[in-house]
């Protein structure tokens, strides 16, 4: 049983990493921003093709993947959703999926369907702690985590950028006016969610080592789970939801079924909007008329 839950903690960790990228992008810009999981399957080749291809070292690999990832956000921020700043919310949410069938169907065309088998940037060591095994993937997946969440709480609230994300997160006229480059602060905000997108990229295929075209999308749809199940926009619980989506699904898979485990964690997400429509950390925002 302790296995499985530190394998659950290890998944959620991944989850956790990926909804952080959704919760700042909601937060800030406060638009959802579903080609997310597909920077995940982006970071996993430039990682797999930096060490398989090039001969360079796994950090090399990561890094690769980091500034491409952060690029790409970028760029598709500035393409496909700042034209859209205050266009409907469907007509963004349109986009978004677009922007995903996109990146999907380059990657088909650039590395065709075909499965590559993904090398782990970590190795294949474990420590063993009598009785239990625990690999180094999953402490360093789960050190990572809690690394990141903590240096984005320290972000958010010490540094001048960080400030400014919360201030357009309350209102982006009013920052605007206090002399805050709304559009900057946007940017900065997709290049640090899709830099995050690719670190839990190469972290997930370094335990799940199958890499296709299509490999971001149910983690992205997962993560997006864990943010909403934690309180969108809230960076503790995008935290706190990763884990326990993570930690749901291995018990799930290990004692009830592989088949319906999906469909449990998306029913354990169900109940608890019903209880609690902000997620389980999220805020009631009052609306001003």
């Amino acid at each position: 049983m302790l296995n499985y839950l530190i394998t659950g903690i290890s998944l959620g960790s991944i989850y956790a990493i990926i909804a952080l990228g959704y919760t700042m992008v909601y937060g800030i810009a406060k638009m959802l921003n579903f080609a997310h999981g597909d920077v995940i399957m982006v970071g996993g080749y430039m990682c797999f093709c930096a060490t398989a291809y090039l001969g360079w070292n796994p950090l090399m690999g990561v890094l690769l993947a980091i500034v491409v990832c952060t690029v790409l956000g970028v760029v598709i921020e500035r393409l496909a959703y700042k034209p859209l700043r205050n266009a409907p919310a469907l007509a963004v949410l349109i986009t978004a999926i677009g922007v995903s069938y996109f990146l999907q169907n380059a990657a088909l065309l650039i590395w065709t369907s075909t499965p590559v088998s993904f090398t782990s940037v970590v190795g294949s060591g474990s420590v063993s702690l009598g009785t239990l095994r625990i690999t180094h993937v999953t402490l360093v997946t789960i050190a990572v985590c809690i690394l990141i969440m903590v240096v984005l709480m320290l972000f958010t609230s010490k540094t001048k950028m960080g400030t400014a994300m919360r201030a357009v997160s309350e209102d982006k006229g009013a920052a605007q006016l206090m002399g805050i480059n709304v559009n900057t602060t946007i940017s900065v905000t997709f290049a640090i969610g899709s830099g995050l997108a690719a670190i839990a990229g190469v972290l997930m295929l370094s335990a799940y080592p199958l890499l296709i075209p299509t490999t971001g999308s149910m983690p992205g749809i997962k993560a997006f789970t864990a943010a909403v199940f934690g309180g969108i926009g809230s960076i503790p619980g995008a935290f706190l939801g990763g884990i326990l989506l993570g930690v749901i699904e291995i018990f799930s898979r290990a004692y009830i079924s592989q088949e319906v485990a999906d469909a449990i964690v998306f029913a354990v997400l169900i109940v608890v909007l019903l209880v609690k429509p902000t997620g389980l950390l999220g805020k009631q925002m009052s609306e001003k008329v």
